[in-house]
C-alpha cells in the first residue's frame, strides 16, 4: 500500500480562511487597492503565442538584480516567497537535523522545515513579542541547519535588530540562515547584501505584498553566489508561469505607485495605533503593513461585528501567545478612513467595552 513519508504524516495543517472574502480585505496583509495600472495594461497586452511558450526567468532576474542592487548569480525568482522557503528547506535540511524557528511567526517556515524530516525548534518570542535574540543564540549547536526569521514578523509586526541577525548567523556559520523580508517596503530595513560577508545569509523578498502581485506568486530568494547554485540545482526551471514574468518589469517600473501605497498604508498604521490607544486597548508597535491588538474574549464579537459591517480583520488566537489577538491591515487613505469610522462604531458600544478584559493573559505582554 502507497504511504507518504513519515514526517507527512505528521505535518501541521495550514489552511488559511479564504472562503467567501467579500468586503474590505483587512485580513491577510494584502494590497487592498490592486496591482499597478501599468501591470493590468501589460495583462491585456499578452496573446496565445506566449502562453504557448515555456517561460524563460534569466532575463527578468537581471532586471530584478539591477533593481536590487545586486548581481544576477546572486538572484533567484520563486513562486511567492513560499517557494523559496521550500527550496531552503530541500537544500540544506536533512532528517534529524534541526531548524530554529521564532515563534509566533509565519506557519510555512515549520511546515517545510518539518516535511524534511529535520526537528523544528520553536523559540518563544521575548516580552512584548521582542526578538528572542538570546534564547535563539542559546538553541544554536552543531545539529542547527536552518534559522527562520520573518523581518518584519508576522503576525506581530516586530522588526529584529540587524546588528542581532548578523551575530546569529555568524554564530551558526554551519546553518542557512533565512531572513524573510516580505513586508521590507513598508519597514525600510534591509540585511542585503550582508551575504558577501556571510555565506550562509539568504534574504527573501515578495511581490505579492506592497506590489500588489498576491495572485500572480512572485517571489524572490538572494544569497551567496556558490550558496545560491545549490539552490538552483532543486528549483525548476519553469517554476514561475509566463504571465508573471511578462507583468514583473512593469510592476517594477512603477516605483511611484508602490511608494504611494506604502505611504499611505504606513500613515494608516499610524492613525490606527494612536485610535487603539485612545480606546484602552493594547497593542503591539508594528514595522509592517498590520497591527496585532488584543481583544481576549470579545476577540469572536469584534470580527464578527467587523463582517457585518463588510470589513475583515484576523483572528490570530492560534498562533503561539497571541490568544486574544486580532490582526488589521492596513491600506489607502479612504479604506483607513472607513477602517476608523467602523471601529469607533464597534468600540463605542458598551455592551462591546464591557467585555474588554485585561490584556495580561496575552503572551506578548
Amino acid at each position: 500500500m502507497l504511504r507518504a513519508r513519515g514526517p507527512v504524516h505528521s505535518l501541521k495543517s495550514y489552511h488559511p480562511p479564504l472562503g467567501n472574502r467579500e468586503g474590505l480585505r483587512l485580513d491577510f496583509n494584502e494590497n487592498t487597492v490592486g496591482c499597478s495600472p501599468r501591470v493590468l495594461q501589460r495583462l491585456r497586452q499578452l496573446d496565445g503565442e506566449r502562453l504557448a511558450r515555456y517561460p524563460e526567468r534569466d532575463p527578468l532576474e537581471a532586471v530584478v538584480a539591477a533593481h536590487l542592487g545586486i548581481e544576477p548569480a546572486e538572484v533567484l525568482l520563486t513562486n511567492g516567497t513560499d517557494e523559496a522557503i521550500h527550496l531552503i528547506c530541500e537544500t540544506y535540511l536533512e532528517p534529524g537535523e534541526e531548524a530554529l524557528i521564532g515563534v509566533p511567526t509565519f506557519a510555512m517556515y515549520e511546515i517545510y522545515a518539518a516535511a524534511t524530516g529535520a526537528r523544528v525548534i520553536p523559540v518563544p518570542a521575548a516580552e512584548n513579542f521582542r526578538f528572542p535574540t538570546e534564547d535563539l543564540l542559546a538553541r544554536i549547536n552543531q545539529r542547527t541547519r536552518l534559522i527562520a526569521v520573518a523581518n518584519p514578523n508576522n503576525p506581530t509586526g516586530t522588526l529584529a535588530p540587524t546588528e542581532d541577525l548578523i551575530r546569529i548567523a555568524k554564530a551558526a556559520p554551519d546553518a542557512a540562515v533565512l531572513v524573510d523580508e516580505a513586508y521590507f517596503e513598508f519597514a525600510g530595513e534591509t540585511l542585503m547584501p550582508q551575504w558577501r560577508e556571510l555565506p550562509n545569509l539568504f534574504v527573501s523578498r515578495t511581490f505579492s505584498k506592497a506590489y500588489g502581485l498576491a495572485g500572480l506568486r512572485i517571489g524572490v530568494l538572494t544569497g551567496n553566489v556558490e550558496q545560491m547554485k545549490m539552490v538552483r540545482r532543486v528549483s525548476s526551471p519553469y517554476n514561475l508561469n509566463s504571465v508573471a514574468l511578462a507583468c514583473l518589469p512593469d510592476a517594477l517600473a512603477d516605483q511611484e505607485y508602490v511608494r504611494r501605497y506604502v505611504d499611505e498604508a504606513c500613515r494608516g498604521r499610524a492613525l490606527l495605533e494612536q485610535e487603539l490607544q485612545s480606546w484602552g486597548i493594547r497593542h503591539w508597535p508594528s514595522r509592517a503593513n498590520f497591527v496585532l491588538m488584543y481583544f481576549g474574549a470579545t476577540g469572536p464579537a469584534f470580527i464578527a461585528a467587523m463582517r457585518e459591517r463588510g470589513i475583515l480583520v484576523r483572528d490570530r488566537s492560534s498562533d503561539p501567545g497571541c490568544a486574544g489577538c486580532v490582526r488589521i491591515t492596513l491600506g489607502s487613505r479612504e479604506q483607513n478612513e472607513r477602517l476608523f469610522q467602523v471601529l469607533r462604531e464597534i468600540l463605542g458600544r458598551k455592551e462591546f467595552l464591557a467585555t474588554l478584559v485585561s490584556p495580561g493573559a496575552a503572551k506578548g505582554l
